[in-house]
Order: structure tokens, then sequence, then C-alpha cells
């Protein structure tokens, strides 16, 4: 059937067959880390981090907003690796007189990403993104959970459940549209850090300077990718402090900027440049636990537009833990919802193993 493009292209059938697949290993998953909490553990000290995610909106997904990183560089020789999973549940619905969007479905991405510290202050790193658009499955919780609490479910029960619709239109430029379940390769992202200030010992602080540069691999007819080369640059800092008989707490945050090349999704409303912070922290009370609460904003990526989920500033809030399970290796679990309604993902769940060789 035509996308928003005027291109034609068949229903993918793999991706729905991958979609049923996510659904069995996040379930799966979930079980597994669920057990685990309750099995004794190594006395490791956990390493506090932020939680690697960003903006999982169809629409802002695909361009080069950086998931904020660890202020701390991959020691020389040594080689950190990480397997992230975000699932996105998407509901907005908005109109006006020459402008119309849905977002209904959901989005998963996987990246398995790479930290290779080349030298003394230095690192390299890349990034590999799948992403699955589908219906997915987790309308109906998310239902039940807004009614259990009261929360107004904002028109989901009108239509059905598991529907994919990613579509915009305005009479600026030929907007989006997807309704058939879709998946490959994303944007890859090259990168890499100088570590501009380091001190160990009982208080460690870090600062470093990290960059990314996002390649145009993704299909971009499909919001796989932007089909623009873009260029992030940007500040980390974190500051650990012990507490007396209370475990540890750590400190972080980020700023940065991006420009971004020019695109094929809504190329006459994107921006060529935007900005974003994250600011959070994490006590872990007990050597291999962790509680922690980030929040990340960027500025808008499109312009002339009237509607909230295309031209407005975004805030989300991911709360959740890490879990070390050797000195070497830790879990992330989070849940990010949107503090400015209809900027990002209703509900996004975040999945982070880290891996240190």
């Amino acid at each position: 059937m035509p996308d928003g493009f005027g291109r034609k292209y068949s229903a993918d059938a793999p991706a729905r067959l991958l979609s049923e697949a996510c659904k069995r290993i996040f379930l799966l998953f979930f079980f597994a880390v669920s057990s685990m909490v309750f099995l004794p553990r190594p006395a490791d000290c956990v390493e506090i981090t932020p939680f690697y995610t960003y903006n999982q909106s169809p629409l802002i997904q695909i361009h080069g907003l950086p998931a904020i990183d660890n202020a701390a560089l991959v020691p020389v020789g040594r080689l950190g690796t990480l397997l992230s999973v975000d699932a996105a549940n998407n509901f907005s619905v908005d109109s006006n007189a020459s402008e119309s969007v849905t977002l209904d479905g959901e989005t998963y991405r996987f990246t398995l990403a790479g930290r290779y510290g080349i030298a003394n202050g230095f690192e390299v790193g890349v990034d590999i993104p799948y992403v699955v658009h589908s219906g997915g499955f987790m309308d109906g919780f998310i239902q039940d959970y807004h009614h259990f609490f009261g929360f107004p479910n904002g028109g989901r029960e009108s239509v059905p459940n598991g529907r994919l619709l990613y579509q915009y239109s305005s009479s600026y430029n030929d907007g989006v549209s997807l309704s058939d379940s879709t998946s490959g390769l994303g944007d890859i992202r090259l990168t890499g850090a100088m570590q501009l200030y380091r001190q160990d010992g009982e208080t460690p602080r870090a600062v470093a300077l990290r960059a990314s540069l996002k390649l145009p691999t993704g299909n971009s007819h499909r919001l796989l990718g932007s089909g623009s080369t873009d260029f992030s640059l940007w500040l980390d800092a974190s500051e650990d402090y012990k507490l007396p008989c209370l475990g540890h707490l750590t400190g972080f945050g980020a700023i940065g900027g991006m420009v971004m090349g020019d695109g094929d999704v809504l190329e006459r409303q994107q921006r060529t440049a935007a900005g974003f912070a994250s600011l959070g922290f994490g006590w872990s009370p007990i050597d291999w636990f962790a509680l922690k609460l980030q929040a990340n904003a960027h500025t808008p990526i499109y312009q002339d537009s009237s509607l909230r989920e295309v031209n407005e500033s975004s805030i989300q809030l991911v709360s959740g833990g890490t879990f070390a399970f050797t000195k070497n290796t830790s879990l992330d679990l989070g849940i990010s919802e949107d503090v400015i309604v209809e900027t990002s993902p209703d509900v996004v769940f975040t999945l982070t193993l880290r891996t240190m060789f």
C-alpha cells in the first residue's frame, strides 16, 4: 500500500512475527528478572549511570538525539557493551484547520552498543539499532491501568486495540503515513568521547565531552530512520556522595545540542538544530541495587505546526533501578512517561543490560 511519500511497499510479514516474538521475550525477560531479584548476590557495589533512553516518539526517535551516557569513560583497553530495549506505546490524536496527526501503535527499539577505551581519557564506540513498528500488545493493559486509577484514556477505547497508524498531514508537505507493521535496521551512530575531568576514590567525580554522528542507514519511508546525517555534541557530568549507613548517592546530568542535515521525514518542517538536556540521581542503599530517577528534555525537532506532537519541547521522566549481577554486569529497568503530554509516548519500558570486558 502507498506510504506517506507516494511509494508503495507490501506489509512486512516478518515484522508481525517479530512483534509476537517481542511480546513473548518481553514477558519472559520480566519473569526472569523478577526471579533474579530474590536470588543471593555477591557484594558488588553497583555503578549508578543514566538510563540509556531518549524520546521514542515515532517522529522523534529517527533523529540524532543521544541517549545520555556515563560521565566516566571506559578504561584503556577495555570494551563496554550494552543491549538496550525500548518498548514504547503511543496514542495521540489531534487536528486543526490545516493539520492532523494520529500516533497509535507500538515501537520497539533494540540497540546493541559498544564503547572502547583507545587511550587514556579517550573512547570510541558505535550504536547499532533495530526498529520495529507494530500494533503491539500493551493497549489492553494500559487501558485497564487507567481505569483502575481513574485516569482518562484519551479516546483509546474508541479505536481497536493493536492498531498501527502513524499518520501526519499538513499543507506544508506530503506528510507521513504508516499503517503496516515494519521492521529493519535503524540509523547507526558513531560515538566518541574525551575525559575532561575525573576523580576516583570515595567520592568519584567525572566530566566528559561526548559526540555522536548519526548516519542515514535506516529506511526513512518506513520511519526506521530520518534520511539525514545528524551530529550531536554534549557534556556529561556526575558526582558520587557517600552516605553514612545509607549507601551512596550519585547525581548526574548532561547538556548539549544537535545539528541535523536535510532529512526525508517532514523535510519542509524539520529544524536544522535542537538542544537537549538531562538531569537525574540514583541512590544505592545496598551494594547490588540502586533506585534512579531521571528527566530527559529537548527542544522541538519540527516547526510550522501548532500541534504539540510535532512542534513542542518535550520532557520525559524515567524511573526505575539498577541491579548489579557481578562486578562487570548490571541491568537497568525503567519506565518513562510524558511529563509534557503528547510530546512523547504515553509509556516506554526500557531495559539495558551492560557488560564490561
